[in-house]
């Protein structure tokens, strides 16, 4: 029995737990939530419960900064809608970006590559860690297509002068490490075979590509190696440039109205029904006026905008004018827009050029590129 004035034993603070828990951690930044997540089994059940119900993980926006000298690709960072937040991430050296860093480019979102007379290699994980090396294509190119299609990376024009075929296309098979000629690309984009010209974009099977002037387009199967069209995918006349990406495999077409010398509007359509048989437009939301003033920023004119697709979400830049990334979120069937400044891109002095995708980073991939790379390390950017 206690003496009398005796100090009990001190009571247990309650522990988080339950629904509150889970909205604690809604609010915390994926990358803070891999720590949370190792806590306890209750913490990491709470975290797995919290991302699938309250707040789920968003496509980040991944960006490649170049400075204007040697080494080239100076920083990599990323942008998560979840937390709206920029992001500051360290990879380990790719030996693959040191050969030719300044040829780093990106297509239909989620793939990277490096490509020269000599060197092709390619990257499609969510963080850009693992590069694929390959023997370079037998055409010698200068601003080809390029796009994975299901396990195939497609290369498609874009060849220099002194080749036969500028419409020359090659099938590479990580598998069997070879590459195959395809059909060359219809005759009449013989004039625009650059990407510079095109707009790519890819679903299960195909590849999709779009002269951004005309909206003429064809589709590309590399499995049977065929291709397909024309098909007009300009809404209306009225729309002046369009570039095509695809959202859960439904593709997608984002339209410029009005002139070069005067952009009224940007909207976005889905593309319904079913290519070669019958389709239609469906309007999805148009930008509001002041963000397509920020998306215009000081230029003149705009000739055309780039667009990167993944998921629920389009990323839409002025690749002129990259200080300003205008994100659309798109809520049943409609899209929700918000712009978010380019923290990256405000010294224009230093940096001079930027590669830009999308990437489906779980939680998952995170754990995993911790576990496995000394030297990687995602943290908030300073200045948000």
């Amino acid at each position: 029995m206690a003496q009398q004035g005796s100090t009990s034993e001190p009571e247990a603070k309650p522990s988080i737990h339950g629904d509150v828990l889970e909205s604690i951690l809604s609010h915390v930044p994926l990358i803070h939530l891999l720590s949370a997540s190792r806590v306890s089994t209750s913490w990491n059940r709470a975290v797995s419960s919290s991302l699938a119900h309250l707040n789920p993980v968003k496509p980040w926006l991944i960006l490649h900064a170049h400075s204007s000298r040697s080494p080239y690709l100076t920083a990599t960072h990323a942008y998560d809608p979840r937390s709206h937040l920029w992001l500051d991430i360290r990879r380990p050296n790719q030996s693959s970006l040191k050969l030719a860093s300044s040829a780093l480019r990106s297509s239909h979102s989620s793939l990277f590559y490096v490509l020269s007379p000599t060197v092709f290699a390619f990257s499609f994980d969510p963080l850009h860690l693992t590069w694929h090396h390959a023997e370079a294509p037998r055409v010698w190119r200068v601003d080809p297509i390029v796009a994975r299609v299901g396990r195939c990376i497609v290369v498609a024009g874009g060849a220099c002068d002194f080749e036969d075929d500028p419409l020359a296309v090659e099938v590479y098979d990580p598998g069997t490490r070879t590459w195959t000629m395809g059909p060359s690309m219809p005759e009449i984009l013989k004039d625009s075979t650059a990407s510079t010209w095109l707009s790519v974009a890819v679903d299960e099977q195909r590849m999709h590509v779009t002269e951004k002037s005309s909206g003429i387009t064809y589709s590309f199967d590399p499995n049977a190696e065929i291709w397909d069209g024309p098909y007009d995918l300009r809404p209306n006349q009225n729309v002046y440039s369009c570039v095509i990406g695809t959202l859960h495999n439904r593709l997608i077409v984002a339209g410029l109205v009005g002139n070069m010398e005067n952009l009224n509007s940007v909207k976005l359509w889905e593309v319904r029904g079913e290519m070669g048989k019958e389709f239609w437009w469906m309007e999805m939301g148009e930008m509001p006026k002041e963000m397509v003033k920020k998306l215009k920023g000081e230029s003149e004119c705009v000739a055309s905008i780039a667009m990167n697709a993944m998921g629920d979400f389009v990323y839409i830049h002025n690749p002129s004018e990259p200080a300003e990334m205008i994100v659309g979120e798109i809520v049943n069937g409609t899209c929700k827009w918000r712009d978010v400044p380019n923290v990256v891109m405000k010294d224009k002095t230093r940096m001079q050029r930027m590669v830009v995708g999308c990437s489906d980073v779980s939680l998952g991939d995170l754990q995993k590129a911790v576990s496995e790379n000394r030297n990687f390390a995602v943290k908030i950017r300073a200045g948000n």
